[in-house]
């Protein structure tokens, strides 16, 4: 693999120009196709073969009309009011709608006697001829329009419903840009150089673009979930500039211990260039695994987050090295600049200064820690475990539900709809379901229809059900059917499961509710699964890679520690409300029923990198002196400055999606910096080293039948001269 790596990086580097011109032809053609023949972004919430999948596919065969999405626009006055008073210019809002594409029909509230009993709020009902999540997102724009005159009339007028949730474009804070900026801060201070910190942010930048662009593509030959882009670019940003960073500190690093410009580069790419195209290509297989839960919009986050990866580890490979080429000791341009002028390209005595001695590895923080570590091993691993383990605790109790509109900002249209609908009508208005019969399937017939809505009103959990509704070929029967609780409540999959156990076999339950529900159980069916193989894939590779069977099994109990660490902590924020002022929150919300598998996915695959950036240090080392505890000490001092440098700023990019307006981004935000920050401190410095200690030789054990039967594709790389020093911010020589 490393000879792989350093064939790619010496190839751009010699035609450096030739490399940058390749990536800006590719975006010039991504970026302008995703424009113009990109496809939109929408959720397919659908559990394949749910019993929910199968009523609405017979509902859009034998009744499109009941198949189609819905929206409402809700109109209300202040206290004190009657909406009855501005009946003309709500008439002429739901009229200008009715004038919508796609919509099917709409009544006002008055004929439709949808007022609440104060008379203060009202709702027009908005059926679209097509399913919600295919409702066009320019149609919600176009009903935002039509509503927006009758404000002029002192009317308060939101749009709710599932079709507008669905489609309702997220919001984004700006903190993403400030983010990028502490990143470059924290760069400039670890290597000393502007144009050294540049290069990773720029390079981050141009995947996310063209990997974005990219997504955007693939949207127009599947459904990519609406949480796709933000996803992608999350990941991509803090996976981007951290090869970049990994490869650049490994250059600065081989020319600090005298090598030239041109080896340095291909030595870098060889042994830091073999660990990103590992570490990436973990993630890419970790995020496409997500395709294994079935569900559409898991599968299209995974593959989009998994596309961008890619881009970011093809720039680290490929334009990296001809930008490093082209700058040449450039790049160190700057403090360092300075410091090479006094003591001259290589450690010669310079014009103004002595010859500069490298630092040793031994006289570094790292080591010296590393060794304290190792000395007391079972002190230190079950201390850091106990930390992890009390982190982990609140995981057990952890709630899951899927967002509903109640659980977005208040800042969005469709929340404050749904807290108007709530406060008129009741919670259950949000959460409707629909009770579909096929009269042509054994069980209840046209003739019992009224008993079984009588049955199923009489449920505790019901408020009503609603009149029949009957398909032109008589086959086929809806009840509109409200629960008396909030989508997201407990109490609502209680009385689904109720309904659904007391109604004949030919009777199905539906709606976006249902569709949910069955959304939820098939992720807690399938996490397991999910889990399992993605920890069966990371053992192989990382067996083949460091050829041990030691460690393989022990980043698997390392990573598991950290990811439930960070599982522990969004419960107790977002769940049970611990230090919820300090992100914004309105209220406490469920764990949103896709974010443990989509947390598992990268925050295993994240973990991956810093394990391979770690390990395949100290293999080299250990290739170098046969001993298991100084070439732990020894790759933690080589390499502890670079991913601690690293893990910041994934973790400064990750919280700044804490401060998007919306809960859910704010939830994968926390989780994704927390694990980061626990993988990089208690696990990558406490426990790892720890864990090696114990093991001694046994850490690099495999058995000679499996060792010859393995391919071969190690990560160190075999030209590095010996120990060189760890640079990245060398301090000045004092006179």
């Amino acid at each position: 693999m490393n000879r792989f790596t350093r064939r790619i990086g010496s190839a751009s580097a010699r035609r450096p120009w030739v490399t940058i011109a390749t990536w800006a032809v590719a975006l010039l053609l991504v970026l302008p196709l995703a424009g113009t023949v990109g496809g939109s972004f929408v959720d397919d919430l659908v559990a394949p073969g749910s019993q929910s999948e199968k009523a609405m596919e017979l509902l859009e065969e034998r009744f499109p009309e009941a198949s189609g999405g819905e929206a409402v626009a809700v109109f209300a006055v202040p206290e004190g009011q009657r909406l009855d008073d501005h009946r003309p210019a709500v008439e002429a809002a739901v009229a200008r709608i009715a004038d919508v594409g796609h919509v099917a029909t709409t009544a006002d509230p008055f004929t439709a006697g949808a007022l609440s009993a104060d008379g203060r709020i009202g709702f027009a009902r908005i059926t679209f001829d097509v399913p919600a999540m295919d409702v066009d997102p320019e149609d919600i724009e176009a009903l935002t329009k039509a509503i927006e005159p009758v404000r002029d009339d002192g009317v308060v007028a939101e749009l709710g419903g599932d079709a507008v949730f669905i489609n309702a474009e997220t919001e984004t804070s700006g903190a993403e840009a400030a983010g990028l900026l502490t990143a470059l801060v924290i760069l400039v201070v670890a290597f000393g150089t502007v144009v050294a910190a540049l290069v990773p942010i720029a390079l981050a930048l141009v995947a996310v673009a063209a990997g974005l662009g990219s997504v955007t593509l693939l949207a127009n030959a599947m459904d990519v979930s609406t949480a796709a882009p933000t996803i992608g670019a999350m990941v991509g940003l803090g996976i981007g500039i951290d090869y970049a960073l990994f490869i650049v500190a490994r250059h600065r690093e081989n020319r600090a211990a005298g090598q030239d410009n041109a080896t340095a580069l291909s030595n870098a790419m060889g042994s830091s260039g073999a660990a990103v195209l590992f570490a990436g290509g973990a993630v890419i297989v970790a995020m496409a695994a997500l395709a294994l839960t079935g569900l559409g919009f898991l599968t299209s986050i995974g593959l989009s987050t998994a596309l961008v990866v890619l881009f970011a580890v093809a720039s680290a490979l490929t334009l990296l090295p001809a930008l490093l080429s082209l700058l040449g000791d450039r790049v160190h341009k700057g403090r360092t600049a300075r410091i090479a002028r006094k003591v001259g390209p290589s450690g010669a005595a310079g014009r103004w200064g002595r010859k500069r001695t490298p630092k040793r590895l031994e006289d570094t923080a790292w080591w010296r820690f590393a060794h304290r570590v190792s000395g007391r091993p079972w002190r230190h691993l079950l201390a850091a475990s106990a930390v992890l383990l009390v982190l982990a605790a609140p995981a057990l109790r952890m709630e899951t539900g899927f967002p509903d509109a109640g659980d977005d900002a208040t800042s969005t249209t469709h929340r404050r709809a749904y807290d108007l609908l709530a406060e008129g009508f009741g919670p259950g208005f949000n959460a409707p379901l629909l009770i579909v019969v096929d009269l042509t399937r054994p069980g209840a017939d046209a003739e019992d229809v009224p008993a079984l809505s009588r049955r199923i009103a009489a449920d505790p959990g019901i408020a009503t059900v609603g009149e029949p509704e009957t398909s032109a070929a008589g086959d086929t029967v809806v009840l509109p059917t409200l629960p008396t609780t909030a989508p997201a409540d407990a109490e609502t999959s209680q009385t689904l499961a109720r309904v659904r156990d007391l109604v004949p076999d030919n009777v199905a339950v539906s709606g976006m509710t249902a569709m949910t529900d069955d959304l939820t159980e098939q992720l807690t069916d399938t996490l397991p699964v999910f889990i399992a193989a993605i920890l069966a894939a990371s053992f192989l590779l990382l067996l083949v890679v460091f050829r041990s069977v030691a460690l393989p099994l022990k980043a698997a109990a390392v990573n598991l520690l950290s990811i439930g660490g960070a599982y522990g902590v969004v419960v107790a924020v977002f769940q049970w409300g611990w230090l919820g002022f300090l992100f914004n929150l309105e209220g406490t919300f469920p764990v949103a029923s896709p974010m443990p598998t989509i947390f598992f996915a990268v925050l295993f695959a994240l973990s991956m990198d810093y394990e391979v950036f770690l390990l395949s240090r100290v293999r080299e080392e250990y290739e170098s002196t046969g001993d298991t505890r100084e070439s732990v000490a020894r790759g933690m001092a080589a390499t502890g400055r670079v991913i601690t440098s690293a893990a910041l700023i994934m973790t400064v990019v990750f919280l700044s999606f804490v401060a998007n307006p919306s809960p859910l981004v704010k939830m994968m935000g926390l989780g994704l910096a927390t694990a980061i920050v626990l993988d990089a401190t208690i696990v990558r410095m406490v426990l790892v080293p720890a864990a090696m200690a114990l093991l001694g030789r046994a850490t690099w054990w495999l058995p000679r039948w499996l060792d010859r039967r393995l391919p071969r594709m190690g990560v160190e790389g075999p030209d590095r001269q010996p120990h060189p020093e760890p640079v990245l911010a060398p301090a000045a020589e004092r006179p």
